[in-house]
């Protein structure tokens, strides 16, 4: 799985003209999920989400969580993250899972954050256009591939 993970004060999500999802101050995620992907992959990045430390202390270091902040979680499906531009101009996805399997393990990782954290989960559509805003804040942005933990 890949995320893109963006500290925002807030992000919200339209489909159709209907906003589907909103949250004030916390983190906006861009979800890819790979053909390797598998429920170890969700774990892994679930946690890594709720214990990234990318929030000002008192002392204005990151040293907070999303969670000990309180902030929302705003996941947005995104195959697109795993695009392979090597070759010409137009990028393949071949890497990304197809769409029965992103679904499912799109919906997972969203049923998971919302379970294991205090604060407010919010979700796109999956598979549909979608029009994501976001204030970023900072800007902090992080790049997460479960391929990369060991």
């Amino acid at each position: 799985m890949r995320a893109l993970i963006q500290r925002v004060k807030a992000a919200s999500v339209t489909v159709d003209g209907q906003e589907v999802g909103a949250i004030g101050g916390g983190l906006l995620l861009l979800l890819g999920v790979g053909v390797m992907d598998g429920p170890e992959d969700l774990e892994w990045l679930a946690r890594k989400t709720l214990q990234l430390r990318i929030f000002a202390d008192a002392e204005g270091a990151m040293n907070l969580s999303v969670t000990e902040v309180g902030g929302g979680i705003l996941v947005i499906s995104q195959f697109t993250l795993f695009a392979r531009t090597k070759k010409g101009n137009r990028p393949s996805f071949v890497d990304a899972a197809p769409p029965e399997k992103a679904a499912a393990l799109y919906e997972a990782f969203c049923r998971l954050l919302a379970a294991r954290h205090r604060g407010p989960v919010a979700a796109g559509k999956f598979g549909a256009h979608m029009e994501v805003r976001l204030i970023n804040d900072g800007p902090v942005t992080i790049w997460i591939d479960t391929r990369e933990r060991a």
